[in-house]
């Protein structure tokens, strides 16, 4: 796990995603690695015109397509050198001490599977596709990425990066949760921002404990650490409560046993990245 990766596609995100990933390599110390995927080009919706057209015209189609897929894949191809070019001097002049550009061709996901060995941190970018205005779905892109990989995910929004100022845990009170505070308490990542664990639940003396417990980790570390217990559900109260305090990062883990999982890796998993309206750290 020596590297943070910065998976990079040019669309509205990638800015942020440059820069979340510059933030998180230089706070870990470790090299950062810009990938970007050409996929392959979706097949023509009609191969066979013989039944429409005469089958000269239809050659002579089929030519003219052949010479489009491929000006268009050169063109693709310029494109994404150029955009790992420029990612590149960004990062640089952000600070980043190594860095490496990677060009692949495929699948965004087996491209990631394949260096995630070596990987430290994934730096993804949420899109946003709307069938209409009032239904928001995640990238499918994303959302095969944090269910089949098992390094950290971090998945930056399309808005302009500010080192972040403060962070909210999303807390239940299970093994992964309390996992999850540990790993934030020994990582030098989010060392010296103040942090609020929040759970969502009723008010009931074991919750009270398991969030004071998890305060006392976080300030045996030397945090700055509070805690909150929101009357509801997670996905009902964590994202409004996450805007109210102004936190620039939200992390929770990826493998617990509560409504917490379901909401990220079950039937609902795009729910907190769809509501979510910061960048979500998701630990493993």
């Amino acid at each position: 796990m020596n590297k943070v990766y910065a998976c990079i596609d040019g669309l509205a995100s990638t800015a942020g995603v440059i820069d979340w990933a510059a933030w998180s390599a230089k706070r870990l110390a470790l090299p950062l690695d810009l990938l970007h995927v050409l996929e392959r080009a979706d097949r023509p919706l009609f191969t066979d015109f013989s039944g429409a057209i005469g089958l000269g015209a239809q050659e002579a189609l089929l030519e003219e397509l052949s010479v489009l897929d491929a000006q268009r894949a050169k063109v693709a191809l310029q494109a994404g050198k150029r955009m790992l070019d420029d990612a590149s001097a960004r990062v640089t002049a952000a600070g980043v001490a190594a860095v490496e550009v990677r060009l692949r061709y495929g699948e965004l996901l087996d491209s990631v599977l394949e260096v995630e060995p070596d990987a430290r941190l994934f730096v993804l970018g949420q899109h946003y596709r709307a069938s209409d205005t009032s239904k928001i779905h995640l990238d499918h892109h994303v959302e095969r990425v944090i269910r089949s990989v098992k390094r950290p995910v971090l998945v930056a929004t399309g808005a302009p990066f500010a080192p972040p100022t403060r962070v909210v845990i999303a807390f239940d009170g299970s093994p992964t949760s309390r996992t999850t505070v540990e790993t934030v308490a020994r990582s030098p990542m989010l060392k010296g921002l103040p942090v609020i664990v929040a759970m969502a639940g009723t008010d009931a003396a074991q919750a009270h404990q398991q969030l004071e417990d998890a305060r006392l980790a976080l300030t045996a570390a030397g945090f700055e650490a509070s805690v909150a217990l929101l009357p509801g559900e997670p996905e009902d109260v964590l994202p409004d409560f996450v805007k109210a305090q102004g936190a620039s990062l939200l992390v929770m883990g990826a493998y617990g046993h509560s409504r917490i999982r379901q909401w990220i890796v079950g039937s609902t998993t795009t729910t907190l990245l769809r509501l979510s309206e910061v960048p979500v750290l998701i630990l493993r």
